[in-house]
């Protein structure tokens, strides 16, 4: 197999307009940490969600495509400290979920939305805090700068998709939350522990485009 041309931008882009499994306003159920947790979808149905998107902007290059993922500064109030996608809530204003997920991109990285062609969606991923995340596919152009927004994210960094997509490279880990125990992915990579909803969200990806 040639490795690079198989996790190329072009190669996710065609994964990504033609998923496997079942349609997107059903596969929400099919996909996720609450697999690993019975009940934890019930319990969030309960709160009164709120929506976000996130985007998962994938780059070419010679030895096989990389993903743009951030480390959240540890100032913010909310998952300090944790890598994730560039992301946040949909606001009133936001016509879309693409809409929100390159606004944030460019608020958070800097991230150019010229630079950016969206090329699908995964379904839906429901958080245990109670948010309702829409994860927004795209390839990113080659030529863009990347600005950290300081009050947001302390670092900006790449992970080869073929890294991401190794379920060898796909952990079970799990750890007290709010008196219960939560299963959850994780995936080490370097000095970064990528883990919870990045980790389940990629997951899903694996599963939707490369399983």
């Amino acid at each position: 197999m040639n490795e690079a041309a198989y996790y190329s931008a072009d190669s996710f882009r065609q994964r990504a307009e033609n998923q496997k499994g079942n349609p997107l306003h059903l596969a929400w159920r099919d996909h996720g940490d609450h697999r690993l947790n019975p009940g934890s979808v019930e319990q969030a149905m309960e709160l009164k969600l709120k929506d976000a998107a996130v985007l998962i902007p994938v780059i070419d290059d010679l030895d096989g495509a990389k993903v743009i993922l951030t480390q959240r500064t540890t100032k913010l109030r909310k998952h300090s400290g944790q890598i994730a996608f560039p992301g946040g809530g949909i606001d009133p204003e936001d016509t879309s979920a693409e809409v929100a997920a390159l606004r944030e991109a460019e608020e958070e990285i800097g991230l150019d939305r010229r630079f950016v062609e969206t090329v699908g969606r995964l379904p839906d991923y429901f958080s245990g805090t109670g948010f309702r995340i829409t994860p927004v596919l795209s390839v990113v152009q080659r030529g863009f700068e990347i600005i950290p927004n300081p009050d947001e994210v302390d670092r900006v960094f790449e992970v080869p998709l073929a890294f991401l997509m190794n379920p060898d490279n796909h952990r079970r880990d799990s750890r007290v939350w709010q008196g219960s125990v939560r299963h959850f992915y994780v995936m080490p990579y370097g000095e970064y522990n990528i883990w919870g909803i990045t980790a389940g969200i990629l997951r899903t990806l694996y599963e939707r485009l490369y399983a």
